[in-house]
């Protein structure tokens, strides 16, 4: 099972790295292997949302999800994607922007970190209304309690998720869009982190609302196929074919795409900490990314998040943290190693309890049949 889901993962790892070691040396071999790492441990908490939403999915979409996914979130959002953003800052022609990036690096990490907080804002919006959707939804199985019944009950206000996100979202676009360039002498960017972060918000509502339209309408469609299916079961008619779920799986891999493109906004801005080389970036984050894809697939595969309840609550409250990190970071720079480690500690957190949530189950059954077998044995 580890072979056949991680196998592409080990093969591109390998290329990878033989690949540095022609570009660069020995030295861009160590680059790119921190980067995948660090993408890696930064994304983690991205793969456990990501099953969570591919589990609902068929086989053939899981598949599409690692190749046609992998290439857009590899190619995509690891290489194109910055130099877009280097493009639009600079105004500059696509084939311009790619010269820039190879030719004059210092430069090339400049524009990108001048676009940063419309990044920023974009990306933590997004992330933003999935944490608050996800806290303020009423579930049968709840991790912290003490937490989550009471902005359960707060969930059932309309639109609260929305009215909490634009105000954080003016908050920031105050305070520290406005303090953190003009401190640096450069323009006030508070209206680009607004525009940006509106921007973010819309794209969540349009995609996250089409795809669960489609999913809802995917449930009812097949409550209605099974009762077509006993119907003719009886009458021996031939059934019809159920042609909705190729648009409910679309839009659900569309927004699992959108999801990624968020979560890997704070790799490629962390990784100009460690090199500005884009080849060297989009080789690190590559390998990196597909880690988190099969990742991904093998817990779907394993039933891990049916096993371990908790972890997609922990791997929300890691979404939670990265979207205020990222609106933070508008003004103010947080080491990698923070944030990658507050979303390890959260979903290792939430494993653990699963684990002793499962053992408590287990000993309370265990206790349970015993009863129940002594009872027997004494005729009661």
């Amino acid at each position: 099972m580890v072979l056949k889901t991680f196998g592409w993962s080990f093969a591109v790892t390998a290329l990878g790295l033989v690949a540095a070691v022609f570009y660069g040396g020995w030295t861009a071999f160590g680059i790119v292997a921190i980067l995948s790492v660090l993408e890696i441990s930064l994304s983690f908490d991205n793969a456990v949302v990501n099953a969570g939403i591919l589990k609902k999915m068929n086989a053939f979409w899981q598949k599409i999800f690692l190749t046609v996914g992998i290439l857009i979130a590899v190619f995509g959002m690891r290489l194109v994607f910055p130099v877009v953003i280097v493009a639009l800052s600079a105004q500059l022609g696509p084939i311009e922007a790619v010269d820039l990036a190879l030719t004059d690096k210092d430069r090339y990490q400049e524009l990108v970190t001048d676009a940063h907080p419309a990044i920023a804002a974009f990306g933590g919006m997004f992330l933003l209304m999935i944490f608050l959707d996800f806290i303020f939804e009423d579930r049968d199985i709840k991790w912290l309690g003490w937490i989550e019944r009471p902005l359960a009950k707060l969930g059932k206000v309309d639109m609260l998720s929305v009215c909490i996100a634009l105000i954080v979202l003016l908050i920031t676009s105050m305070t520290f869009a406005t303090q953190a360039h003009l401190h640096a002498g450069h323009a006030d960017k508070a209206e680009t982190v607004l525009l940006s972060g509106i921007a973010g918000l819309i794209t969540y509502m349009i995609v996250g609302g089409l795809s669960g339209y489609f999913e809802e309408r995917l449930e009812e469609d097949e409550e209605r196929e099974h009762e077509a299916e006993e119907e003719a079961e009886r009458t021996g008619k031939p059934r019809s074919a159920v042609a909705l779920a190729g648009k409910a799986a679309f839009f659900m891999f569309l927004y699992l795409e959108v999801l990624d493109a968020s979560f890997s906004f704070d790799g490629v801005i962390g990784a100009f900490a460690i090199t500005n080389d884009i080849v060297l970036m989009a080789l690190g984050l590559g390998i990196g990314a597909m880690y988190v894809r099969s990742l991904t697939v093998y817990l779907v595969r394993q039933g891990t998040l049916d096993d371990y309840v908790y972890l997609e609550h922990g791997a929300h409250y890691a979404i939670g943290a990265l979207a205020l990190i990222l609106l933070v970071t508008i003004q103010y720079q947080i080491h990698e190693l923070i944030t990658g480690s507050i979303g390890v500690i959260l979903i290792g957190w939430s494993f653990w309890s699963s684990v002793r949530r499962n053992r408590a189950l287990a000993a309370a059954e265990g206790k349970a049949g015993s009863d129940e077998r002594t009872e027997v044995s004494s005729g009661v």
